[in-house]
């Protein structure tokens, strides 16, 4: 199925950055697909990757590209690091089999897939870890201007007061740089639901610290529209297209 749309922007723009911009390929790609007369606007084939779509044009791409599927959501359990293990430890990918897959089986990962863990999760925290090998989708949930947000239910022990609750939602500051406004709620006896727009090395359990509180446990349950649900801990699923271009869709906001 080709890719259809007019151009609303107000003023122009080059047609790989846009393209890359409404999740349909990186910018390479659409360079690529240029380069093989497979984009169109007005219905007249593009051949140059700098050329600009202009308000109101309308750009179609005769063949889209085949964005890499295998896009995984797992359940990480605690002492699994996301990614690069060091010494004895485990990888996340390493728990990417037959075995522990849940639904359609689909395509299976190989020694030679190249999955890169969307977002830090440490190896003491579990919950929601997102693995793709698509470009594409990495930017919409760990790019610099991505608007998704992601939900953390916390354990902690220590005083949970007011004066706590209004530093930890809007008064911190990591490594020098003030921390983005967060949303933390009280979920329950000594636990903490936090919602974050940013990923900072540990952030939460930094944010903890600096108030006194210390984490007992941290699972991620959420990445913007898309919530952890009843997978196992240990098992993972293939997200589908649609929650794959959901997550494009939120990340723009």
């Amino acid at each position: 199925m080709a890719f259809r749309r007019v151009f609303e922007g107000s003023e122009p723009q080059r047609v790989n950055k846009w393209l890359a911009q409404e999740g349909v390929c990186s910018r390479r790609e659409a360079e690529d697909l240029i380069a093989k007369g497979l984009v169109l606007i007005d219905g007249e084939r593009v051949g140059d990757p700098g050329h600009k779509i202009a308000p109101g044009q309308s750009i179609e791409v005769i063949e889209p590209r085949t964005r890499p599927q295998l896009s995984i959501a797992l359940n990480k359990p605690v002492g699994v690091v996301s990614a690069q293990p060091e010494g004895d430890q485990i990888p996340a990918a390493r728990l990417l089999t037959r075995a522990n897959i849940v639904g359609p089986a689909g395509r299976l990962p190989t020694k030679r897939t190249r999955l890169a863990p969307l977002g830090r999760l440490d190896q003491d925290s579990h919950g929601l870890l997102l693995l793709s090998e698509d470009g594409v989708l990495a930017k919409a949930v760990i790019g610099p201007q991505s608007k998704l947000d992601k939900e953390y239910l916390v354990r902690v022990g220590g005083a949970l007061t007011g004066a706590k609750l209004a530093l930890l939602r809007h008064g911190l500051s990591l490594d020098g740089r003030q921390l983005r406004p967060a949303k933390v709620s009280l979920a329950g006896e000594q636990r903490l639901r936090f919602v974050l727009t940013e990923g900072r090395n540990r952030q939460i359990r930094r944010m903890c610290d600096a108030v006194d509180l210390e984490v007992a446990d941290l699972i991620r349950t959420r990445i913007g529209p898309l919530n952890l649900g009843d997978l196992p801990e240990g098992k993972w699923r293939h997200l589908t297209p649609d929650e794959c271009e959901a997550l494009i869709r939120a990340s723009k906001g």
